[in-house]
């Protein structure tokens, strides 16, 4: 089956993929401790979204659309990951990152909390409005308004922190 201008569901799919699997990546990314991580979140959202491409009724809103899956899949695999401890990863723990130095705006956007930092990611990196974030979190407008506000604090004492001999 193919669509008026002769692009297939398969070919049109694949596309739209290809043009957002970066914005995928960074907002699976922002949740998650490790690009391998974020890299099967996005994996298992690719699959999923295929599955459900049919039933995409508004093609305009298929970003927000994949965003809203890669984030879903990103939080279902932090989930099971934080049920196993693996012995080579307890130093790492015991030391914790707030005690490395920040050296990048982005290492200092993956120390926020969670919350912050899946609406820092997607309002500045991903450029999506406030009402967009908050449907693909699940939550209030207000509440993405004050995730950004405290992010914003911390990344500047933090950036700060960085600056100081």
């Amino acid at each position: 089956m193919e669509l008026a201008g002769g692009i297939s569901p398969r070919e049109e799919f694949a596309a739209l993929v290809t043009e957002h699997s970066r914005s995928m990546f960074r907002a699976a990314r922002s949740l998650l401790n490790c690009d391998a991580d974020a890299e099967d979140a996005v994996s298992e959202a690719i699959l999923r979204a295929w599955r459900k491409w049919g039933q995409l009724r508004d093609r305009d809103a298929a970003r927000a659309w994949l965003l809203k899956i890669t984030v879903n899949c990103a939080y279902e695999q932090r989930r099971k990951a934080a049920r196993v401890l693996y012995t080579d990863q307890v130093e790492g723990v015991a030391g914790g990152a707030e005690d490395q130095p920040v050296s990048h705006l982005w290492e200092a956007v993956l120390r926020l909390p969670d919350d912050q930092r899946a609406a820092v990611t997607l309002y500045y990196y991903e450029d999506l409005p406030v009402k967009e974030i908050a449907r693909i979190l699940g939550v209030a407008k207000g509440t993405v308004k004050s995730r950004l506000g405290r992010a914003r604090q911390r990344l500047k004492q933090l950036l700060r922190e960085e600056e100081e001999p």
